[in-house]
């Protein structure tokens, strides 16, 4: 799992329409939140990215682009985005999923996809990163929020 306070790698990923997304292209321009599903159809994690489709002014607000990446491939992703209504970029691996790009991995019987977030500064800095192999646990709520917070206070500075 990548690490708080590290550089993010420059990992290539797709979005619903095949457009090529690098972790790179916000660098100077926005915060990036992903929030990795374990899948589409983890009634859960569609509890959490319906959170965060409530909390988007506030991110908003502090210039947090958020995005949702899934394990599935491009076409479920993008039938899921679009019966879910999901107004983020909903994005799949290239080669493998997003997921195993940044770690976390399937673990739990060798089939289970973990879950979790991370955030990264304007100038692609790790400043949260959580995984977790239940679901429940997989959208840390409060560490996101202490995150962006913090964002705030680095852009007062």
């Amino acid at each position: 799992m990548l690490e708080t306070g590290s550089p993010v790698p420059d990992i290539a990923l797709e979005d619903t329409d095949g457009r090529a997304v690098r972790l790179s292209d916000f660098q100077g321009n926005h915060a990036v939140l992903i929030y990795f599903m374990r899948s589409t159809s983890c009634a859960v994690c569609n509890r959490h990215v319906h959170d965060l489709i409530r909390r988007r002014n506030e991110f908003a607000a502090d210039d947090v682009q958020v995005l949702v990446a899934v394990p599935e491939d491009r076409q479920e992703a993008a039938a899921w985005k679009a019966k879910r209504q999901v107004p983020f970029p909903v994005l799949v691996g290239r080669r493998g999923t997003p997921h195993e790009m940044i770690g976390l991995s399937r673990k739990v019987f060798g089939s289970l996809q973990q879950s979790g977030s991370i955030l990264i500064d304007s100038r692609g800095v790790i400043r949260h990163a959580h995984g977790a192999t239940m679901p429940t646990s997989g959208y840390d709520k409060k560490g996101i929020t202490a995150a962006v917070q913090g964002l705030r206070t680095r852009k007062g500075t």
